[in-house]
């Protein structure tokens, strides 16, 4: 299974280039028919989880991928699943 890695600690308060990364790398999933993009916020207080979680509930970055997966063992991190065949 095709996997791209995304962590966003490095960039964690910076909200253009945290957008920008997000873009960059659902884009990159769709151009290259990746299966699954792991987001790493960080667990910290939950605030970048929420952005990323909001930005990928937008309608038009929605439509690009199957579903989410929050990992239950690991609150720091989330799974997006993509039907690319």
């Amino acid at each position: 299974m095709a996997k791209i890695k995304l962590d966003l600690h490095d960039i964690y308060s910076d909200g253009r280039a945290i957008e920008a990364e997000l873009q960059r790398v659902i884009d990159e999933a769709v151009r290259k028919k990746i299966t699954l993009v792991e987001i790493i916020p960080g667990k910290g207080s939950g605030q970048l989880k929420k952005s990323v979680l909001r930005f990928l509930d937008q309608g038009h970055i929605k439509n690009l991928y199957h579903r989410i997966e929050k990992d239950d063992k690991n609150f720091g991190r989330i799974f997006v699943h993509f039907r690319n065949k």
